[in-house]
């Protein structure tokens, strides 16, 4: 059992047994006090010693099974060795009872009743046996649990850790995503806006700057990628100028749900890249984020064509994965066209409580 110790300065094993022990032996004073008519001080003394023979037999088995490493083995192993055992410490605990009512014999009466009772087998056996089996059983059932609550419990934190560093590996992949389609949006600029080009770079920074911050989290807040969409809608006004126009509908009770990093800018860098830069007159982005039940409802619409080459590229595909790794399947992204010329995109998040 548990050799930790609590507040008393005794460990779990040990106030199991002086208890456990100390309950069972109050019957046999009981009995040494009506039966057989001790007196007071005799039958105490007869509970203390009851008390000793039993921990002590249970604990020698103890450290035998530790240094043997018993609770490591398998079932059909561990019965190998535990009937025996319980077999070997009823006999030993009849012939300790039997010794200690032969020098009570002795003590009191002055009778020599030694070799007579280390001879006989009584009824004393089946309580030993009855009792020592009860021990070794309900010990190694606490190992055996101890063993599956430990086994489970590595087992949930290397699920974490390999979630997180799937996560990890998700969002290295993004930021070099997003990163190169920032410069292609610079790139554009540099020759027909030199101005716009510096603004876009100073963008740019403060994005990067941002987002390598906001990397030590698995999720920030609503405020905060919102400020992070507001940046890059601006990096490419520079570039599309008249041609984007942005509309925003944000609930303000949510500004401060968490969410994932990044996923409100993908879907809205996706909406310009493959609807508004494909619309000789441009467009406009819609994008609202609102309460649905016990979810966060994002939704960009967008001008253009939707499919499903598009759809699969590498940063939703990285978006579904995060997702699906941080909310366990409960969150989901859905890209539709609900009438000609026109995209929509949903993401569907819950709202962490």
């Amino acid at each position: 059992m548990e050799t930790k110790k609590t507040n008393t300065g005794l460990s779990l094993y040990w106030k199991c047994q002086i208890i456990g022990w100390g309950v069972v032996s109050l019957l046999w004073l009981y009995i040494a006090l009506d039966r057989d008519r001790f007196s007071v001080p005799h039958a105490l003394i007869n509970y203390v010693l009851d008390v000793s023979f039993c921990i002590g037999l249970t604990h020698a088995y103890r450290a035998i099974a530790l240094r043997s490493k018993w609770n490591q083995l398998g079932i059909n192993q561990l019965l190998v060795r535990i009937i025996p055992s319980i077999l070997i410490l009823s006999v030993l605990f009849m012939q300790l009872m039997n010794l200690k009512t032969s020098a009570y014999i002795y003590l009191v009466n002055d009778i020599n009743v030694f070799e007579e009772n280390i001879l006989v087998w009584n009824p004393v056996l089946i309580t030993g046996l009855r009792h020592m089996a009860i021990w070794v059983l309900a010990y190694h059932a606490y190992h055996f649990y101890m063993g599956e609550v430990n086994t489970t419990k590595m087992n949930a934190q290397l699920s974490v850790i390999a979630k997180q560093s799937q996560l990890d590996n998700l969002s290295a992949q993004l930021n070099p995503h997003f990163l190169f389609n920032s410069l292609n949006s610079i790139k554009a600029l540099v020759l027909e806006n030199p101005t716009g080009a510096r603004r876009a770079i100073d963008l740019l920074s403060d994005l990067l700057r941002t987002s390598l911050y906001e990397k030590e989290h698995l999720t920030i807040s609503i405020a905060e990628e919102m400020a992070l969409v507001k940046d890059y809608v601006e990096l490419e006004k520079l570039r599309f100028e008249e041609r984007l126009t942005i509309t925003l509908n944000i609930d303000d009770a949510l500004e401060q749900v968490k969410i994932l990093p990044l996923s409100i800018q993908l879907l809205v860098e996706n909406a310009i890249k493959h609807g508004v830069d494909k619309q000789l007159q441009g467009g406009i982005v819609d994008i609202s984020v609102q309460k649905k039940g016990d979810n966060i409802e994002v939704q960009v619409k967008n001008p253009g064509i939707f499919s499903k080459g598009e759809g699969s590229g590498v940063g939703l595909k990285n978006l579904s994965e995060r997702l699906l790794l941080q909310y366990d399947g409960l969150a989901k992204i859905e890209i539709e066209t609900p009438s000609d010329n026109l995209v929509l995109a949903t993401l569907l998040i819950p709202i962490e409580k």
